[in-house]
């Protein structure tokens, strides 16, 4: 245990000498792909929504791709968009352009959910 807390504070040490620590240069590192990423893809398989919740920067596109075996709709819960019947490898795009939360489902299988964050 001794052992572990040297380490971490040797390694802690070494991050600030060099210019900050891990966590900021996550944080930095992750501004840095979502600025330059602005494009995100949702898959749809086995009935859900995958990742179910995602956060991204304003102007970006998100894209659903149904890779299940049958038809499904993304709809938002406050109508800001709504696909068409998605088949097998269909997709649909929308770009968020303004902060907020934006709950959606499938309107065929309604407990299918996910969300989008624009931060």
């Amino acid at each position: 245990m001794r052992r572990s807390v040297f380490v971490k504070m040797l390694l802690a040490a070494a991050m600030l000498r060099f210019g900050g620590s891990l966590a900021c240069q996550k944080n930095e590192l992750a501004g840095a792909q979502e600025k330059q990423g602005q494009a995100v893809e949702v898959k749809i398989d086995n009935f859900s929504f995958g990742p179910s919740t995602i956060t991204i920067a304003p102007g970006t596109t998100v894209t659903w791709i149904n890779r299940d075996d049958i038809p499904h709709t993304v709809v938002s819960t406050d109508k800001v968009f709504k696909s068409k019947v998605l088949d097998t490898d269909e997709k649909f795009s929308y770009t968020f352009s303004k902060q907020g939360e934006y709950p959606y489902f499938c309107s065929i299988h309604p407990k299918m959910t996910g969300k989008v964050v624009v931060q």
